[in-house]
């Protein structure tokens, strides 16, 4: 093989790597449409939660602040989303369009009152993933995931919901949207994704071929 010869097929080889180097982190159509369906059926989800939360909720009020055990209900569209899809932007995506469907269907705090919160909460929940740089996909990180969101949702929620409230009462709201943002949008979504890949559902995307392993 001549000079020039090898030196066309290293360029091939190191443009390959290039292109390829991350291919899992690039959206399809596939993709795209999972987190829409996703979001969409999490914003429904989202105005059913909308309907029974304050009676649900007053049973809390021994402890103000309990309530926020609950919270944990809007959180989970985009740790679900980016479970599954494994692609930059995707919790992000599905938390901020579940938001809108819930806006758009009524949501007892109003239009900016629930987009706003959806941003930052699916901000939270991006940024678990975003710190391993979209390469660790664990219950550890789902369960940060919704820790994260669950701590965008109750900054954001200071202001707008809770202005002037007493120290203790956002003491135990941090604490319990927390909690509930680990268990109920992190752990209990990892589970939910499991189960799902079980079945082949999601045999297309990287999650389902993961866990199916996993599970096997």
């Amino acid at each position: 093989m001549s000079e020039s010869e090898k030196h066309m097929n290293t360029a091939n080889i190191t443009t390959s790597v290039r292109s390829g180097a991350h291919p899992s982190l690039r959206w399809r159509v596939a993709d795209i449409t999972v987190t829409v369906v996703i979001a969409v059926a999490s914003g429904v989800v989202f105005w059913a939660v909308d309907l029974i939360y304050q009676p649900v909720a007053s049973v809390f009020q021994v402890v103000p602040g309990l309530s926020s055990l609950l919270d944990g209900l809007y959180y989970f569209a985009g740790p679900l989303a980016i479970l599954i899809v494994r692609k930059p932007g995707a919790a992000l995506f599905a938390e901020l369009i579940a938001a809108f469907v819930e806006a758009m269907m009524g949501s007892q705090w109003g239009g900016m009152g629930t987009l706003i919160p959806g941003l930052v909460q699916g901000l939270g929940a991006e940024l678990a993933f975003l710190f391993f740089a979209y390469r660790v996909w664990n219950i550890g990180t789902a369960m940060l995931s919704g820790a994260l969101a669950g701590l965008g949702g109750v900054l954001i929620s200071w202001p707008l919901f809770h202005a002037g409230a007493a120290a203790s009462y956002m003491v135990v709201t941090f604490i319990c949207s927390i909690i509930s943002g680990m268990i109920l949008s992190g752990a209990l979504m990892w589970y939910l994704c499991r189960a799902i890949a079980a079945t082949g559902a999601i045999e297309r995307f990287g999650a389902g071929r993961a866990m199916r392993g996993q599970n096997a």
